[in-house]
């Protein structure tokens, strides 16, 4: 079968209509959102989109809450990163003091 589309990909069934830099947004959050994800629970890349928000690995059979378009949002992974820091900070200052 022959290649119909080189630059437009996803997006060729706009056509021409709606303007280019629209299209290459939706471009960027269909790819995303109809792309594969690694599980964080079996480690296999097999986590799709089932509804907005929801995923679920065909691996495993789990449900994940995350991101419209993608698995997790950027503003998810900076939370995470914070709880993170944290946590650490927190068993650091538990280690450093004298356990009378």
């Amino acid at each position: 079968m022959a290649k119909r589309t080189r630059k437009v990909g996803i997006c060729g069934k706009f056509g021409t209509r709606y303007g280019a830099s629209l299209r290459k947004m939706i471009k960027k959050f269909e790819e995303s959102q109809h792309a594969r994800y690694v599980c964080p629970f079996c480690g296999k890349n097999s986590i799709k989109r089932k509804a907005v928000g929801i995923w679920r690995c065909r691996g495993c059979g789990k449900n994940i809450a995350g991101g419209a378009w993608e698995l997790t949002t950027p503003a998810a992974l900076t939370i995470k990163a914070t709880v993170h820091r944290l946590k650490k900070v927190k068993v650091g200052a538990g280690k450093g003091k004298d356990n009378k």
